[in-house]
């Protein structure tokens, strides 16, 4: 309807009130008289009987109304294929039909719907992978603008738990990438089919209008004749028809103008300029996709066109989203990524991630380090953010992982190289482990650490011991006298 009020495409109408004959009208396009020409099989050349039927009805105002309802094209009592010539055959004038009732969003009934206007790619054309039914859409997050692609079909019908929810935007961007790289060997031929379209296209519209003009200079012709077979005695007769002659003259005069205005905007034939332009935008799909003049709606169109249906399937490989593409081929290809999840026990490779902090434990690095080594070799924490030290030492914790150089016991008071633990320094000084990283601080006894964070290591020789006692009996001595 929108496409023949711009081109200014009227479609007849014949009237049902007034006098017969009814002559036919021209009139604006609306949506009705559309659908009733998609709708009449008498265009596809078909002769029926039985479209629709009364069944019951109800008084109003005192008056009985029967109900008039569709009948489905199985049932029609006569339907007689090409009983005439027709615009379009009847395959395809039973593919709009097809078309038509898909257009009603049921996702119970398996109607994927017309594209939306909202982001999520898929919309209409989601399957749920566990259960086979169409999976809905609803937006979640603070802002209410994040979509999530939901199977609630149990819930609604038996009061049971949700099937699966799926998380939109990761597996449209996949899908998405999946699509243009299916299109990439076809880029010149779509250029090439987009050209031919156009050109197509406008041949079209300039046979309507010259079929438009032609019926307005036979109408005027038609009333030249009418005025000229008057006699001219019938002076109220003439002056009628001299009228609706110039009226007529009138009309195909504005209908002329009309069409050069559209040949001005319109040009018949492309340039070589503009076909270069179309050519290469037809070559660089993906800047036509992710342009921001290109709506949520034409990609999901785009879309549609290549591919039949996705299912999607959460549940069914631990910390993937297991999806497989129908597309309009008939060819099927399965993927998978991995998704965001709440728990690292979720992970999509845990037992991995389990070597890979082991063997960074056992190399003696630290929390932080390996946190940094784990982001670097692209693994990723709970909720999509990056390992941090906290996820390590929990990670540790649960896995039960010790750390290299004192187990999960406490520190030994001597290690295996026979250096002092702080505790074990303490007893063989007789002082609390306080006062040994008082002595620490000092730099009064020697020490080092494996790594940043690890436990002390001190060296102390017997010297030293009894230095350090000397030391500290005088101190406790001085402090008695003191008191």
């Amino acid at each position: 309807m929108r496409y023949l009020r711009k081109n200014d495409l009227p479609l007849p109408v014949r009237p049902v009130l007034g006098p017969a004959p009814h002559d036919v009208v021209w009139r604006k396009a609306n949506s009705s008289r559309v659908l009733s020409i998609l709708q009449n099989p008498a265009y596809a050349g078909a002769y029926v009987y039985g479209r629709r039927r009364q069944e019951g009805g109800r008084i109003r105002h005192g008056v009985y109304r029967p109900r008039t309802t569709k009948v489905p094209i199985a049932d029609w009592e006569v339907c007689l294929q090409a009983a005439h010539p027709g615009y379009i055959g009847w395959e395809e004038f039973m593919e709009n039909q097809k078309r038509l009732e898909n257009n009603i969003n049921r996702y119970e009934a398996g109607h994927s719907g017309v594209p939306r206007k909202g982001a999520a790619l898929l919309q209409g054309i989601a399957v749920c992978g566990r259960c086979g039914r169409r999976m809905s859409l609803r937006y979640s997050g603070p802002a209410g603008d994040y979509p999530v692609y939901t199977c609630r079909a149990d819930r609604a019908q038996d009061g049971g738990p949700l099937c699966q929810e799926v998380r939109a935007l990761p597996v449209d961007a996949h899908v998405e990438s999946i699509l243009l790289e299916a299109l990439t060997p076809d880029k010149i031929a779509i250029a090439i089919a987009t050209l031919g379209q156009i050109e197509e296209e406008t041949r079209q519209l300039e046979r309507q209008w010259a079929l438009r003009r032609e019926r307005a200079r036979y109408e005027a012709e038609r009333a030249r004749r009418q005025y000229d077979a008057v006699e001219p005695e019938n002076r109220l007769v003439a002056r009628s028809l001299e009228r609706v002659w110039e009226e007529k003259l009138r009309a195909a005069e504005a209908i002329e103008q009309d069409h050069e205005r559209w040949r001005s905007d319109e040009p018949l034939v492309l340039n070589e300029q503009d076909r270069e332009a179309l050519q290469a935008l037809g070559e660089n799909l993906p800047g036509i996709w992710h342009s921001p003049s290109t709506t949520a709606t034409e990609r999901k169109g785009i879309l549609r066109l290549i591919i039949c249906e996705v299912i999607l399937d959460q549940k069914r490989f631990h910390g993937q989203v297991w999806f497989k593409i129908l597309w309009q081929t008939g060819a099927t290809s399965e993927h998978s990524l991995q998704r965001r999840v709440h728990t690292n026990g979720d992970y999509i490779d845990l037992e991995r991630l389990r070597s890979r902090v082991i063997e960074l434990n056992a190399a003696d690095k630290m929390d932080k380090e390996i946190a940094a080594a784990l982001n670097a070799e692209g693994f990723v924490a709970a909720r999509g953010c990056a390992f941090k030290g906290e996820n390590v030492w929990l990670l540790r914790t649960r896995w039960g992982i010790p750390v290299k150089i004192n187990g999960t016991s406490a520190n030994p008071d001597r290690w295996p190289d026979r250096t002092y633990s702080v505790q074990g320094a303490a007893a063989a000084l007789d002082v609390t482990p306080q006062t040994v990283f008082d002595y620490l601080a000092r730099g009064w006894i020697e020490r080092r650490q494996l790594t940043k964070g690890q436990p002390w290591q001190i060296e102390l020789s017997d010297d030293q011991i009894n230095t350090l006692r000397a030391r500290t009996a005088r101190t406790r001595r001085s402090r008695k006298k003191a008191s």
